[in-house]
């Protein structure tokens, strides 16, 4: 009898920073091609789910008030995101850890999805301290 594989774990990847000031377009654009060809291969094996560049206008939404935006610091604006899947935050780091971009100063942000709904009463990033 073959027991059922545990499901592997959503984990989001977000892209942070800016590119090396000193790094060629050719070096960057190097990187970047081997990014997609990372990520497509990733893709075909079932191991990262799709996720997209994102645009560099926005809109700042809170209570008081909608803004353009965003206005995080340069080195905190996200480019972009996409979805590991992986059996532990340790392997998704492993994975994210092979992206070409990140030796022209990108970072990558891995964290896990929560599956639980919100609530008031549980402990969660929103929680304060």
């Amino acid at each position: 009898m073959n027991q059922k594989e545990d499901p592997l774990s959503e984990y989001l990847v977000l892209s942070r920073g800016q590119w090396d000031k000193d790094a060629s377009r050719e070096d960057i654009q190097d990187a970047i091609d081997r990014f997609y060809a990372w990520y497509d291969r990733l893709l075909g094996e079932g191991r990262m789910g799709v996720g997209k560049r994102l645009a560099r206008e926005g809109k700042v939404v809170s209570r008081r008030a909608t803004m353009d935006g965003p206005f995080a610091e340069a080195k905190e604006v996200v480019g972009g995101y996409w979805f590991i899947l992986a059996n532990s935050l340790d392997e998704a780091a492993c994975i994210a850890a092979e992206n070409p971009c990140l030796a022209y100063g990108l970072v990558c942000e891995v964290r896990p999805i929560d599956p639980a709904r919100g609530s008031a009463y549980a402990l969660t990033n929103e929680t304060p301290t």
